[in-house]
This record gives structure tokens, C-alpha cells and sequence, in this order.
């Protein structure tokens, strides 16, 4: 499946602790994520630990439907995709695209690529997504992985605050948000950014517009995928 929920079929039990409607700041969303979420090392980047929903949480087995009655936003956070997962693997594996260097990790979710990024040295990763819940899982998972990363919460695309390397792991499964990418990418290139991309095979990607860098079998979940392995590229944005 692209980027959509559910995640598998709903079944009975509650999302532990009180729903996000009635929860607020960052220790409440921490608290929530911790309730409900295990640590755990992805396949592909078993180098890291990230805090993630797995079919032991309720978390996983809810539709989107039932996430909005609770308040909570679809939770990419919660889960590491393929596409996130051979872009930080790329990274460890090539540490040099980002040690000394500003760099900023589109739709972060996680964070798991902007960790792999200040893993390997670079000098600034900031991490930026829209979901306030993502802000906390970063927080979360930077502790854990022992490197500290920054946050914005502002939807940055169109502007350019001198990054040297833009990492975007998954981001081209809507059409309409991929006509925002392209143009953004293509300016971020042009004046000397390096974009990379890692994408599992989504419709939208622009391949015209990419070099390809490397393949990578990256194991995943089949209620996530519709796969248990999916055939991921990083791509260089030019």
C-alpha cells in the first residue's frame, strides 16, 4: 500500500493512555508515544533504535478513521519506511554526503534518516515535519541514539535556508505533493544542494529528474507494503 492507513485490520482495545484531544505540549505527546510503542531496531538501519508501533500496539491495528475520532493525525511517525530505511542506510554507508555539512531531513517522521545523518557527522541536521507528534518522536529517538537534532515544525517547501544536503525519504506517494516537491528540489539542486531521495517505487517520482545511486532489498511489513521486501533507490535530485 502507498503511505495510507489502516495498517492491518482494526481489532478491539483502546490506544493506551487518554487520546490526543485531550492531551497537550510535548511531554503529553512524549508520554503517548512512549505508551504506546516499543523499541526497536529496523531491519535495514539495525545500527539504530527508534521508538515504533508494532502489532503488539493498538496503535498499529487502528484504521485512520478511528485515529481522527481520537484526534490523533495518521502516525508516520510511528513506523520506518522503506523508503526512510535505504535512505539512512545509503547515509551510514556514505558517511562523506554529510559530515561537516547544514543539513536538513524533509517529512522526518521518525527522524530515522536526520539520526543517521548526525551519526555520520554532520555539522546541523534539522529535522522538519507538520505533525507535532513527529516533533516529539524525534526528541525521543535522538535521546535514545545519542545525537541531538533540531526541529521546525514549519512547512518549509518553496524556501531555502542554505542547506548543503536535503534528504526526503518517501515523499513522492501524492501527486499533488509532488508538484509542490519538484519545482522546490529543482531550485534546492540548481544552486548547489545536494538532494538525495529514497523511494520504494512510489508513483509520483520524478525520474526524469534523478540519478540513480543505489538499490537496496529493504525488509518491510506486508501490512505496511503489501510486501515483505521492497526494492528502494536512493536517487540524487539534479
Amino acid at each position: 500500500m502507498a503511505r495510507d492507513l489502516p495498517h492491518g485490520r482494526a481489532r478491539s482495545g483502546a490506544v493506551n493512555g487518554p487520546g490526543p484531544k485531550q492531551r497537550s505540549g510535548d511531554r503529553d505527546r512524549a508520554s503517548f508515544i512512549l505508551d504506546n510503542t516499543a523499541l526497536t531496531a529496523p531491519p535495514h538501519v539495525p545500527e539504530l533504535r527508534l521508538h515504533l508501533a508494532d502489532e503488539a500496539h493498538d496503535l498499529w491495528h487502528r484504521t485512520e478513521e478511528e485515529l481522527e475520532e481520537i484526534g490523533l493525525p495518521p502516525p508516520f511517525w510511528a513506523f520506518a519506511w522503506a523508503g526512510g530505511q535505504g535512505l539512512a542506510r545509503y547515509v551510514l554507508d556514505n558517511p562523506d554526503v554529510v559530515r561537516g555539512r547544514t543539513v536538513l531531513d524533509f517529512a522526518s517522521g521518525s527522524g530515522l534518516v536526520a539520526i543517521a545523518a548526525a551519526k555520520c557527522g554532520a555539522a546541523q541536521v534539522t529535522a522538519v515535519d507538520i505533525d507535532p507528534f513527529s516533533e516529539a518522536a524525534v526528541a525521543l529517538n535522538a535521546e535514545e541514539n545519542g545525537v541531538t537534532i533540531d526541529f521546525s515544525a514549519i512547512d518549509l517547501i518553496g524556501r531555502d535556508e542554505g542547506w548543503e544536503v536535503v534528504l526526503a525519504g518517501d515523499v513522492f506517494y501524492d501527486r499533488e505533493f509532488a508538484e509542490r516537491l519538484v519545482p522546490w528540489f529543482k531550485a534546492l539542486s540548481a544552486r548547489g544542494a545536494t538532494v538525495l531521495v529514497g523511494d520504494p517505487g512510489r508513483a509520483y517520482l520524478p525520474k526524469e529528474r534523478l540519478e540513480r545511486l543505489a538499490v537496496y532489498e529493504v525488509p518491510v511489513t506486508r501490512a505496511l507494503e503489501d510486501a515483505e521486501v521492497k526494492k528502494t533507490t536512493v536517487w540524487r535530485f539534479g
